[in-house]
């Protein structure tokens, strides 16, 4: 990094620069005094020459012009920024290998908090993993639940062993390169399926040498991957083998069923809280139902922490009220009633949108929302439809002629869209990520008013 002097040579301190560089070590000798013109003996600073490190290199011309370089050492202003910015419990190099370059500005606010979160899900799940291999290899022969399974546990700690030696590599290298991969991540993830090629070949080659086997098979898994998920694989395997080579793990198919169903209760029982951790700020249709449903029934929009809060990440479309049914066909809007009067009314009906909304009326149950897009549909179109159906929804007392219904309908959505997308905006929602799909088929390509 180049930064130019004060003007008139001076610096923040207001000290001139050859006063404060008078004292220091220098790669040359001192200014001599000079003869010709300007002042007599004094030291013009050029440049100044920055590094991540601390040191700096002054360029200065002296008094018989000749080029003086000066080196220094001070902290580093960029790293007294990250210092300062960064968790001060864990030293640099900690940070540095288990954290993302420029944290924490570069990741969202969620990411460390999702990652605590996804670290024992991995360990967990590795442990899992662990358990499996050992029954996969005694159903297979080597070894059994009902005599001596010494040569069974051997294998099967052998065989994870080769993982979790290939781990180790995987961590000390992304570790060290992570930055680097990220800097051009298309080539590195091509280099790296050339390297897992040639690593296959050390796995090929097993059978040849088969007292090298773990050297080899561990040479085979050396490839670059997230240091945090590397890390979980270390310490579940571990605690995997740890947990295999008990007396009674061994000894009992029972035991290790239960223990296997226990750990990966709990391996969910993670995953499911790691991602619940997570604020997207992207709208998805479960989330723009909990936005539309605000604004309608509150006038107010929730920001993106609220409303990933309240989203239930394992609630199937279907169960969510109001019901709604996108892209249905025609047909099951007109009800079985070929009447050109009725398709008219609705083309005309809704001849500003891109969509056509109807509802289908029971009497044992509440109503759905049947939704069919036109040509020329977006995903803004599919949000329309949505803050329609809520409003419908919430003013059923007014269904007493449904051609009305829909038109007192679609002028509150005229009128309060508008406030909706405002709201939506200054509660923090990314209006160019809504990702709500419109169905490919059916798509209604013309219209043919009388």
């Amino acid at each position: 990094m180049l930064s130019a002097p004060a003007s008139g040579g001076r610096f923040h301190g207001g000290a001139p620069l050859w006063r404060i560089l008078r004292p220091r070590s220098c790669l040359a000798s001192p200014p001599a005094s000079s003869s010709g013109g300007g002042e007599p003996g004094r030291a013009k600073p050029l440049l100044v020459e920055r590094y991540r490190d601390g040191v700096a290199k002054r360029y200065i011309l002296d008094g018989d012009s000749k080029l003086q370089v000066r080196l220094e050492k001070h902290e580093s202003p960029l790293n007294a920024v990250a210092d300062k910015n960064a968790n001060p419990l864990l030293p640099r190099a900690i940070r540095d290998f288990i954290l993302p370059a420029g944290f924490p500005g570069s990741v969202s606010d969620d990411y460390l908090e999702y990652m605590l979160l996804q670290f024992p899900t991995n360990v967990t799940g590795w442990i899992c993993h662990v358990l499996v291999t050992s029954s996969l290899l005694k159903a297979v022969g080597v070894g059994s639940f009902t005599g001596t399974s010494a040569a069974a546990s051997a294998a099967a700690i052998r065989w994870v062993s080769k993982d979790g030696i290939g781990a180790f590599g995987r961590l000390l290298i992304g570790g060290r390169f992570g930055t680097l991969f990220d800097d051009d991540p298309k080539k590195w993830r091509m280099y790296a399926d050339f390297i897992g090629s040639a690593g296959s070949i050390f796995e090929l080659i097993t059978p040849l040498y088969p007292g090298y086997f773990l050297p080899l098979a561990s040479l085979g898994n050396l490839a670059k991957e997230e240091v945090w998920e590397v890390g979980a694989q270390l310490l579940g395997l571990s605690i995997g083998v740890l947990i295999m080579d008990t007396e009674g793990v061994k000894s009992s198919y029972e035991t290790l069923t239960l223990t296997w169903l226990s750990v990966r209760l709990l391996h969910l029982w993670f995953r499911y809280q790691s991602l619940a951790i997570l604020k997207f700020r992207t709208i998805n249709l479960k989330r723009g139902r909990i936005l539309v449903r605000s604004h309608v029934s509150q006038h107010m929009v929730p920001g993106y922490v609220a409303c990933n809060e309240e989203e239930n990440i394992l609630t199937w479309e279907r169960f969510l009220h109001p019901r709604i049914s996108f892209g249905v066909p025609m047909g099951r809007l007109l009800g079985g009633e070929e009447s050109s009067d009725m398709v008219n009314r609705l083309l005309k009906l809704y001849r500003n949108e891109r969509y056509i909304l109807f509802v289908e009326q029971f009497e044992s149950r509440e109503p759905t929302f049947l939704v069919t897009f036109k040509e020329s549909a977006t995903s803004m179109s599919v949000l329309r439809s949505l803050w329609q159906a809520h409003w419908l929804h919430n003013n059923q007392s007014r269904q007493d002629e449904v051609f009305s219904w829909l038109e007192e309908s679609l002028v509150a959505l005229e009128h309060e869209f508008p406030d909706f997308l405002k709201q939506m905006e200054g509660a923090g929602w990314d209006q160019n990520q809504i990702i709500l799909k419109v169905p490919k088929e059916p798509v209604l390509v013309s219209e043919h008013l009388d």
